[in-house]
């Protein structure tokens, strides 16, 4: 399992009985995960001291019950990045600490490229990972189907410092964008995917992991330059293992263009117990 080592301003303390427990920054959240299907005894104080719970609803979505007062959003830093954190309605934070190590080996191959790299970011969400390949020296296409995601992303880069780089910020879908792209014969030397298992466009497109991902990578391997040097895509499909995204980076991607093709589980160092909580597959081609 691949997990980042240089975080210093999250921390996954504990997770037990469905739940973890995280430190962001100075902030202590309890937030639901399916992985965490063991339930140990909590002795770390914390589980009774967090500033916030996030509690699901048996009708969908949830809401966060509120401890102690915290800042509507606040700053974590990874390495060079600055990031604005922000409970949101569905759990979430803006930041999703696991991909920090897909977040460096992509910069890592930026900076060993003997060329400038022009990367595309597919479902680029709040734009860790293009702030990341920015930092490193490519210029990035940002999208993301999400309006106020994209505006979040904006906010990181200012932020981290990057706003004056070569960044174009898409509002659009992303098979959408792709297929538009293919025509106007623009194509990128690398590509990274960071779909979800189930969303939706902004015109009600739905969008399933397991149903949509080999027709969307053969799209996405028609945007790709003659000379292309890497593709990441992950995923966070329960029940999907990291074998079988790259089998299928093997099939549209390798045997195009050659290279190798890898995958492993992503996850987090948990500190109570030192193991490793699952968060995930990604497969990675690189020429």
């Amino acid at each position: 399992m691949r997990s980042s080592e240089f975080w210093k301003d999250y921390e996954l303390i504990d997770a037990s009985d469905g739940e973890r427990l995280e430190r962001w920054g100075d902030v202590i959240l309890i937030r639901p995960d399916p992985q965490v299907i063991w339930n140990t005894e909590r002795k770390n104080p914390l589980w009774r001291s967090a500033h916030a719970r996030y509690h699901r609803s048996n009708t969908g979505g949830g809401k966060w019950q509120i401890y102690k007062k915290i800042p509507q959003s606040w700053s974590v830093k990874y390495r060079d990045l600055t990031l604005n954190v922000k409970p949101m309605g569905f759990k979430h934070t803006g930041v999703f600490p696991e991909q920090a190590v897909n977040w460096d080996y992509a910069a890592d191959l930026i900076k060993g490229s003997d060329r400038p790299l022009n990367v595309l970011n597919l479902f680029g969400y709040t734009g860790c990972a293009t702030i990341s390949c920015l930092k490193a020296g490519a210029a990035v296409c940002h999208v993301d189907a999400s309006k106020g995601m994209v505006g979040w992303a904006k906010e990181n880069a200012a932020s981290s410092g990057v706003s004056d780089k070569p960044v174009r910020w898409i509002v659009d879908d992303c098979g959408k964008f792709v297929a538009r792209e293919i025509r106007r014969g623009r194509r990128y030397d690398a590509i990274i995917m960071d779909p979800p298992s189930y969303g939706r466009g902004p015109s009600g497109e739905i969008w399933k992991f397991e149903d949509q991902i080999y027709s969307f990578v053969e799209l996405c391997a028609g945007v790709l330059s003659d000379d292309p040097a890497f593709v990441i895509l992950n995923s966070y499909t329960t029940g999907l293992s990291a074998s079988a995204t790259e089998y299928l980076l093997s099939l549209l991607v390798q045997k195009r263009f050659g290279g190798k093709v890898t995958s492993d589980e992503i996850g987090l160092h948990c500190t109570e117990t030192g193991l490793y909580l699952p968060c995930g597959a990604t497969a990675i081609w690189q020429k």
